[in-house]
Parts: C-alpha cells; structure tokens; sequence
C-alpha cells in the first residue's frame, strides 16, 4: 500500500508542476522574507535537475545525430538564432528597462528546456529527434551562452563571458557528467528505479529557485509584472511559431519533426537563466526566467493537446532525413 501511495506521490508532484509554481511564486510574493534566503542555493538546485539529466540519458539519446544529422543541426542552429535574437528585438522594441532587457536576452540565449521532450510526446512530434536536440543544446550551452549573451545583452548589463562560461559548465556539465557516471555505475535496472524518484526531485528544485527569484525581486516585481509577462508571452509564442514555420516550409522536415523543433526552440531551460541572472545580473533580470518557466509550460500543453487532436500521418512520423 505504501508503494502505491509513493507512486502516486511521485506522479501528483511532476503532474501539477505549474500548480506549483503558482502557488509558491504567489507565497513568496506575499511573505519574501519567508523564501529570499533560498537564493544562495539556487545554483545548487538546478545541479540537482541537471544530475537528474545526466541519469536519464544513454547513448541511444545521442543516435539521432547519425539518423538525421541534418535535422539535429537545424534544430541546434534555430535554438540558439532565433531565441536570442527575438529576446533581443522584444527587448529593445518594448524599450524595457536595462535589468529586464538583459534577463530576457539572457533567458533566450540559454539551451532548450527538457519539457520539450514531453510536449513533443503529447503532440505527437519527434521525440527521438527532441531528446538528441535538447542534448546537445545542454551539452554544448557552455561555450555559446556566454558569447551570444555578450553579444546581444552586453550592452544592458555586462558580464565576463569566460566566468559565465566556467559557472555554467559547473552547473550543466559537471552534474550531467556526474549523472552519467552514476547511471553506469548502477547499471539500468536500478538507475531505473532512481529515476522514478527524479522528476518529481527536479519539479521541487524548480519551484524553489522560482520562488526564490520571485522573493529576490518582489519589491520591483509589481511594477514590472505586466512588461514582463508581455514579453515572455512574445518571446514563447513567435519561438514556436518561427521555428515550425522554418523546420516545415523552409527545411522540408515532417510534421512530426517540426512539432518536436517547434518545442525545443519555443522552450527555453528557464531554471539556468534565472541561476545565471540572479548570480551575474541582478534579482529583476532573472524574472524573465521565472515567468518563462510558467508560462512556457502553460502554452506548451496547449499546443501540444492542440496538435495531438491533428496527428501526422504515420509515414510522416516513421519519415528520416
């Protein structure tokens, strides 16, 4: 009995993740004092999310590379060319503060989040092309994050783009390696049974550093609420939209493989930008993160049961480049 009970814990804390969110964003916003301390754990918590990664993936994630090599490189390319760049024009179109500018070009600089791979399964998109995508994009953030930042948010608020570079391999690469090494070591069986725990680890990592970020700026937060809602909803919603049409029309992918580019681009690891804000910019840069990671996940299943109402044909899903 008490393993039902378990197993349904397990399933309850992943299923209402935005729930969550809501809930404790709106705590934090009411009691800060309650939650501003949770701040300096924030890197920490979301090495325990990408640990959890690090534990879920196999080779086999990395197969698609040699299956459609040339839909992996879109996709990686469309992640890190049309999020910055539109974190960029929103910003400087919606004339937004120095602070806000610099965490929305910041939020679309970083690698596509890893519920992508789940809206993609819902929408009946790609989801080997998904995973092999959202890997890559984590694995090789370290080295493109800085620079596109530097690059397009520099003028907001500066940052040293090696320090960013180092803090980001700490908190991506090290615990994704760490996660692979564990995985190894217990073998599939009981790696399996470790990673029935994990989602539900990386839902309470998640809420705590949004929570966290919300108290660090609630202050300002009233002020600010409605730009940046607004953006965030612009950025998301032209993600999806640009890179399906890109995928579909312009590179000739399938249905089911621009649905699955559509959410990796549209889908941004919101966690790291709000740890990379709160630690090189400041608490109100790292909103932008915070409310992308609501707000994505709301479009994201609305979009996702909206395509899975207009399936692909099968041969289009079975179809390869």
């Amino acid at each position: 009995m008490a393993t039902k009970k378990n197993r349904s814990l397990l399933e309850i804390i992943p299923k209402y993740f935005t729930l969550w969110v809501i809930v404790f964003a709106a705590l934090a916003l009411l009691s800060p004092n309650s939650f501003q301390f949770l701040g300096k754990y924030i890197s920490y918590l979301l090495g325990v999310v990408m640990l959890g990664m690090g534990m879920t993936l196999t080779m086999g994630d990395f197969a698609g590379v040699l299956q459609q090599p040339l839909n992996v490189v879109v996709g990686v390319a469309l992640q890190f060319i049309i999020m910055p760049l539109l974190g960029f024009a929103i910003a400087t179109i919606l004339r937004l503060p120095p602070e806000l500018a610099a965490g929305v070009v910041l939020v679309g600089c970083v690698p596509s989040g890893t519920a992508s791979n789940v809206m993609t399964f819902i929408a009946q998109g790609d989801v080997a092309l998904s995973v092999t995508i959202s890997s890559i994009t984590t694995l090789i953030a370290p080295f493109i994050t800085p620079y596109l930042y530097l690059l397009l948010g520099g003028k907001f608020i500066p940052v040293e783009p090696l320090a960013l570079l180092i803090d980001i391999a700490k908190i991506v690469l090290l615990p994704i390696i760490i996660g692979l090494v564990i995985r190894q070591v217990l073998g599939n069986e009981r790696a399996r049974v470790v990673n029935q725990v994990m989602p539900s680890v990386s839902v309470i990592a998640i809420v705590i550093i949004i929570a966290a970020v919300v108290a660090g700026s609630a202050a300002k937060l009233v002020n600010v609420a409605g730009a940046v809602i607004l953006a965030v909803i612009l950025h998301n919603g032209l993600g999806f939209l640009m890179a399906y049409f890109v995928a579909r029309y312009l590179c000739r992918m399938t249905e089911a493989q621009a649905r699955a580019v559509s959410f990796e681009v549209g889908m941004q690891n919101s966690g790291l930008g709000a740890a990379l804000a709160m630690k090189f910019l400041t608490p109100v840069a790292a909103l932008p993160s915070a409310i992308f990671s609501v707000w994505h996940n709301l479009s994201g299943s609305f979009l996702a049961n909206f395509w899975a109402r207009r399936a692909p044909e099968p041969a289009a899903r079975l179809a390869r480049r």
